[in-house]
């Protein structure tokens, strides 16, 4: 039964139904982190992106919330200096995508369905996740936070991306104002595609605890933007790689503190 934008919100601000538990990429060959229900065969997977500078324990909260509604995640801990390759890091979250429909995970307790993949990050995260979708045609769902651009050029990139997407940016978003960034991303996106606007948030809004950086960049992580963002990529997730209608209210409607900037396309396409 579907719910309301309301009801929708409440009940994915709370953890999922699933026990978390937690593994390293570097068992399989790449630095990073999974995080996975306790058991289940044919998940769907979302692979993120960290931001510029950014450790991925500052995503872990956002990582296992999804993991919590059902979803294999998994994050490359590379490119973490401050010149960082946009094409070998999109190739990093290319690799693993591989490990995720290659590689049995949790002793042989869970699997990935290879139609069910998504792509999600934030800052050159989400830049990156935007030039990975357009190489690799496994990729059905792109979620962003923040995008920034990259080089090669997401802007360009997303004239190729044809599956559907959902960008959030920050309102006071200093570093990666939407204007310059994720506004053109959603315009020249290829398939259906949403923008949306976190009122009040910051390029490190949507990360999570302390770290060096909050002295250098702009912002600090902000406990609203991490509840609209995991409550919108969770049902958007949800919806397009799951199937599920419950929470489509919320990709369909304005919520408190989060406006609808530009939409193209359906709103909720799924592959269900």
């Amino acid at each position: 039964m579907a719910l309301t934008a309301k009801q929708a919100f409440k009940e994915l601000s709370r953890p999922g139904p699933y026990r978390v538990m937690r593994g390293d990429l570097a068992l399989v060959g790449l630095p990073g982190a999974v995080l996975t229900p306790e058991s289940g065969q044919n998940l769907p997977a979302v692979v993120f992106g960290h931001g510029w500078l950014q450790p991925i324990k500052r995503y872990h909260g956002f990582m296992r919330h999804l993991a919590s509604w059902g979803f294999v995640v998994a994050a490359p801990a590379t490119q973490n200096g401050p010149l960082p390759s946009h094409r070998l890091f999109t190739a990093d979250l290319r690799t693993t995508l591989d490990i995720c429909t290659g590689v049995r995970l949790g002793e042989g307790k869970i699997s990935v369905n290879p139609e069910q993949l998504g792509l999600a990050g934030h800052s050159l995260g989400g830049g990156c996740a935007v030039l990975a979708a357009a190489e690799d045609d496994r990729v059905r769902a792109v979620g962003t936070m923040g995008l920034s651009e990259t080089r090669p050029s997401a802007l360009d990139a997303a004239r190729e991306c044809t599956m559907p997407a959902l960008h959030l940016s920050g309102d006071e978003d200093l570093i990666s104002p939407p204007i310059g960034h994720a506004e053109p991303v959603a315009q020249a996106w290829a398939g259906p595609v949403q923008l949306r606007g976190v009122q009040k948030a910051t390029h490190l809004g949507f990360t999570e605890n302390w770290q060096w950086t909050d002295l250098l960049l702009d912002g600090k992580p902000q406990r609203a933007t991490h509840k609209i963002s995991r409550v919108l990529l969770t049902a958007f997730f949800l919806r397009v790689l799951s199937g599920n209608r419950k929470y489509s209210a919320l990709l369909e409607d304005e919520i408190k503190g989060c406006s609808i900037d530009y939409t193209r396309g359906p709103a909720v396409p799924s592959l269900a």
